[in-house]
């Protein structure tokens, strides 16, 4: 089936995560290549799609006011390298509080899925953490791919631990779309 949708994780995957949280614009840092990257994605004709746990905000660090200006001027800033971002869905939710939107639950994407009509088997997801791959399975998509730019140490560990496995690990995101694009053409 020809990919349609890619869901990106955001902190680790498009930009420099922080054990601190990225709690202004000017603390937002994009990896090395993750623009063009982005930009070979829209050039596709494929729709990007941002799923990010933002627990941040309930954690009381960040407004939501303030995560709204982070995700506008990373739109912007893909829009100015020729790329989209055609919808971000976030969790606000720490994870003790329980719900069905934090990442490894599946409900970023199923939300993301009834807004567009996706059709999920023609979807992938590039993650920089188990629980972004545990998502992407449990929502039903095409392939998975862990990035291992991040923070996150030991991911392939965890995914196996559960009884899992990415489809591909890539550096970054640039050789994740290196990937994706490769099987998709």
């Amino acid at each position: 089936m020809k990919l349609e949708t890619l869901f990106l994780d955001r902190d680790g995957v498009i930009n420099r995560d922080s054990q601190n949280y990225i709690k202004s614009w000017e603390e937002f840092e994009f990896l090395p290549g993750s623009l063009e990257a982005i930009a070979r994605l829209t050039a596709a004709n494929l729709r990007v799609i941002v799923v990010t746990n933002q627990s941040a905000l309930n954690r009381g660090l960040i407004t939501r006011r303030e995560l709204e200006r982070i995700h506008d001027g990373m739109r912007q800033a893909v829009q100015a390298h020729g790329g989209r971002i055609d919808d971000i869905f976030f969790c606000p939710h720490r994870p003790n509080e329980t719900c069905g939107c934090r990442k490894p639950a599946p409900g970023l994407i199923l939300a993301a899925r009834e807004k567009y009509d996706l059709d999920l088997a023609a979807g992938a997801m590039v993650g920089d953490s188990a629980r972004d791959v545990e998502c992407a399975i449990r929502a039903g998509c095409a392939h998975t791919v862990l990035v291992t730019a991040g923070i996150h140490t030991g991911q392939r560990r965890k995914l196996t631990a559960r009884g899992l496995a990415a489809d591909h690990v890539a550096g970054s995101l640039s050789d994740a779309v290196d990937w994706l694009l490769d099987i998709e053409f």
